[in-house]
């Protein structure tokens, strides 16, 4: 390690950013950009602070859950995610809206023993001590238990030569990571004194105890074009879910447009969408084969869609007490709940969807996708809020759109306005 970066962490921020700027070679308006963008909260919050990185946020629009309207949040750098899942929602909310039911919320604390000389003795062992190892787990976290929440259900699986002891905690409406952690490590002490050598005591981000599920029919007048009838359109797209339900390859793509939405949710709402994005794409390999989340179906004159993956959200816990841009956000969005956010948020993963499929099945991803592309390019070649929509317009006559283009047709139209 070389000596700038001895004791970094001990530094105030600003002390940081200097140390770095000389060891780096910063310039001056680095340093001031680094300086201008940071705050007290995120030195709060992360190791080695130096400043915030932001990403734009925006709303979803259209969105109708269990009969409710939402207007949701959402964070993310893409530039077509946000219309897409307005466009989606749109055509649900005309054929009635998305059902979504709460359903059962248990995080799994997770508590693994290794070297175990007969492990049938052991499993049934641990079966006969199901009360106590949940009293265990309960007394570490009493004020959960006070609460209506705690540890409510232990199995015990033996995947390879180790024993599982899963327990499914009821974290109420917290994220639930820490007080799940402390519970598993409460219980994996308990069983290091009883003689047993436990490899490891954490959460599992594979939460099938926390599944949600969203449905939604689409009748296909609203799913037609200009050029194609919606009948056509809906079948084309139940051709590419069952595509996604064989192939990984297309069921990698299909998720991840799927997680483009509730990714930009959880992170507008405060949640860990790393957490949310591992189980979803762990639980997309449950049986052996990588599929889609979603399906897709004709049925009668509808597109039926369903979706279902663990979405173990919370709305009190972690930073969102912290961010007062979070706590804004549940105030635009008016989610009260963590079972109405988990509703909410598989909704808008299934109507990103939606519009995603569609957008395959006629006119190309890319033609929705360039369209918002061009307003990037155009920024990132220094056009000014005016000048943006002027260089759109040009670039969408091209053909063969890249920066170097985009540099060209700004300048032309500056030279343009300078000529008059």
């Amino acid at each position: 390690m070389s000596d700038w970066q001895h004791g970094f962490y001990k530094l105030a921020a600003e002390e940081r950013r200097q140390r770095l700027a000389k060891a780096r070679q910063l310039s001056m308006d680095d340093t001031t950009v680094l300086a201008n963008t940071s705050s007290d909260l995120g030195d709060e919050l992360v190791e080695n602070y130096l400043t915030d990185y932001s990403l734009p946020e925006g709303v979803a629009l259209n969105l109708t859950v269990n009969d409710k309207p939402y207007v949701v949040p959402m964070v993310i750098e893409e530039p077509s995610v946000i219309a897409a899942a307005s466009n989606g929602a749109h055509r649900v909310s005309r054929s009635g809206g998305f059902t979504a039911p709460h359903q059962q919320r248990l995080l799994v604390g997770q508590v693994v023993l290794d070297q175990v000389t007969d492990v049938d003795k052991t499993v049934a062992w641990l079966n006969s001590q199901q009360d106590r190892i949940l009293a265990i787990a309960n007394e570490a976290h009493p004020s959960m238990q006070k609460r209506g929440g705690g540890a409510k259900t232990m199995t015990v699986r033996t995947p390879g030569d180790f024993i599982s002891i899963d327990l499914g905690i009821d974290v109420c409406q917290a994220m639930g990571a820490n007080s799940v952690n402390t519970m598993a490590e409460a219980v994996g002490n308990w069983l290091s004194d009883q003689g047993y050598h436990v490899i490891v005591a954490i959460l599992s981000n594979l939460a099938t105890q926390s599944l949600q599920t969203a449905k939604c029919e689409i009748a296909f007048a609203n799913l037609a074009t200009a050029e194609m009838a919606g009948a056509e359109v809906a079948h084309r797209i139940a051709r590419l879910s069952d595509l996604a339900q064989v192939d990984p390859f297309r069921a990698a793509t299909h998720n991840k447009g799927i997680m483009n939405g509730i990714d930009a949710v959880m992170i507008a709402s405060g949640n860990d969408w790393r957490a949310i994005e591992s189980g979803a794409h762990a639980y997309a390999t449950r049986d052996g084969h990588y599929r889609g989340l979603s399906t897709w179906t004709v049925e009668g004159d509808h597109l039926r869609g369903e979706i279902s993956l663990p979405l173990p959200v919370g709305v009190v816990g972690g930073s969102i007490g912290l961010n007062k841009m979070t706590k804004l956000n549940y105030k635009i969005s008016g989610i009260k709940s963590a079972e109405e956010l988990a509703a909410v948020t598989a909704s808008v993963g299934l109507a990103q969807n939606l519009a995603a499929l569609r957008a395959l099945t006629t006119t190309g991803i890319q033609a929705g996708h360039m369209k918002l592309q061009y307003r990037s390019l155009a920024a990132s070649v220094g056009a000014s809020p005016a000048e943006i929509p002027l260089v759109v317009a040009q670039l969408k006559k091209e053909k063969h759109v890249d920066q170097a283009l985009a540099r060209q047709v700004l300048a032309a139209i500056r030279k343009d306005g300078a000529d008059e």
